[in-house]
């Protein structure tokens, strides 16, 4: 089989696979065991045709396919990737850019920094801020706290780049009680342990209580904000969170996995208000923008730190002078790495402003159907204010509510997850799918109350 012919073929089996998600149960429909049987096996000896290769991964792969892509999965905030994202992941594949540097892959760089442009404008962002596309939240986190590291060492008069860590002054890190777990992983990676968290209570929704951060007093401090907390969707005062932090030399860092992208739309704007006077954000496309994986984002508004945090040289590289040729190698955690512009490039085009805007109230808009049809049920509780597009809900007590979900999980009708919330179990329903239809949120909400009705 030639090369045309193969991609024909994976082709169709994509089109076929996406055709069975209206009436696929959400779930896997196979154990772990069944897998490896499938999978398995001796190293192979000798290879085989191409065709025989991706005909036995789709037969042995397919039964452990979770339908993310569904319209009825709600377990984390996860998008189901546009089909001209998709399109353009493949082409990416196709191309094989490596996006490291400009001389390697000039298209892929200049689509990076129209995207760049693109989404400063889209958030609410300074035009001027640098990014780095990076695999997920998580490395755009270590990105940018990389960079929020290097500025306030600097100001204290030492070089982490030059002198490393080891008798540097310590940096002191402002965090909520709910941020999430990204945050202290990404501080672990850059060397700040949890001795130098300073945390903030929360309030009932999981924000930041701003009258209780601590003094800021000019030594090397990081504040962390973050808009859609996981659980409740709830936002930071960024506004508040700011006039705190202006003028003492403090790097305000925001989390904004999914929530940062309420700045696409006028009806939820006002959630984020502020932003733009932060100093760093990381997001990921692959949520609210449908992106497929890997599509996280760092956007740092101080590109000199940022770029000496990430830069590197070496005399085989071919470096750029000009800044329309940007070698993406001095702005991210990684050398060779995937050309990650292009697939976000479609979703934007595919949606446009517009597109983007009705995308997230859409899902927040559903969120507010789970509430409303859950919440009117007898012995149903919603938990939090929703305000984004996340749901948590109580069935009676914790121990009920794990069991519902359980029960839910099992059936295979949408997947949900489940989470502790102020001391119990809650379940936790995450919208961010393009393809989630009020029906699908009405079939869900069938399925999840005729669970919660089966006794234990």
């Amino acid at each position: 089989m030639n090369e045309r012919e193969l991609f024909r073929h994976v082709a169709e089996y994509a089109a076929d696979f996406l055709d069975t998600l209206p009436d696929r149960p959400v779930r896997e429909q196979a154990s772990a065991e069944e897998l490896y049987a499938a999978l398995g096996g001796r190293l192979p000896a000798e290879g085989m045709d191409d065709h025989a290769v991706l005909a036995s991964l789709v037969e042995a792969a397919d039964p452990g396919l979770v339908a993310s892509q569904s319209g009825r999965y709600f377990g984390f905030v996860v998008g189901a990737a546009l089909p001209a994202a998709v399109s353009a992941d493949w082409l990416t594949s196709a191309w094989d850019q490596n996006a490291g540097g400009y001389v390697l892959a000039p298209s892929a760089l200049v689509v990076e920094e129209v995207v760049i442009g693109w989404l400063a404008e889209l958030l609410g962002l300074p035009s001027t801020v640098s990014a780095a596309f990076v695999t997920s939240c998580q490395m755009a986190h270590v990105t940018a706290l990389a960079a929020a590291r290097q500025h306030v060492l600097a100001q204290a008069g030492w070089d982490v780049g030059q002198d490393g860590l080891v008798g540097a002054p310590p940096i002191r890190v402002v965090v909520g009680e709910q941020r999430h777990v990204t945050i202290d992983r990404a501080l672990r990676l850059l060397g700040i342990g949890a001795s130098a968290l300073s945390v903030v209570p929360a309030d009932d929704q999981g924000r930041l209580i701003v009258a209780k951060l601590p003094e800021l007093d000019g030594s090397p401090t990081i504040v962390c904000g973050q808009v859609g907390e996981v659980n409740t969707g709830a936002c930071d005062d960024l506004d508040a969170i700011a006039d705190a932090v202006e003028g003492t030399g403090a790097w305000l860092h925001v989390d904004g996995a999914f929530g940062l992208w309420a700045a696409a739309s006028e009806q939820l704007r006002h959630l984020v208000h502020g932003v733009e006077r932060a100093d760093s954000w990381a997001t990921d496309c692959h949520k609210w923008l449908n992106a497929p994986y890997d599509s996280g984002i760092a956007f740092c508004a101080h590109p000199d730190a940022h770029r000496a945090a990430m830069a590197v040289t070496a005399s085989y590289l071919v470096h750029q002078d000009d800044p329309r040729r940007r070698d993406a190698v001095n702005w991210t955690p990684e050398f060779s790495r995937r050309a990650r512009g292009f697939a976000v490039y479609a979703a934007i085009r595919s949606l446009g402003r517009s597109g983007i805007a009705e995308l997230v109230e859409r899902c927040c808009a559903h969120a507010r159907l789970f509430a409303e049809l859950l919440g009117a049920t007898s012995g149903v509780t919603i938990l939090n204010d929703v305000v984004l597009n996340q749901v948590l809900v109580r069935f009676g007590d914790g121990e009920t509510t794990r069991d519902v979900i359980r029960r839910v999980q099992e059936d295979g009708t949408c997947w949900l997850g489940g989470t502790e919330w102020q001391g119990e179990h809650a379940m936790r329903i995450s919208v961010s799918s393009w393809r989630t239809t009020e029906e699908d949120v009405e079939r869900s909400v069938a399925a999840i109350l005729a669970a919660a009705a089966v006794p234990a």
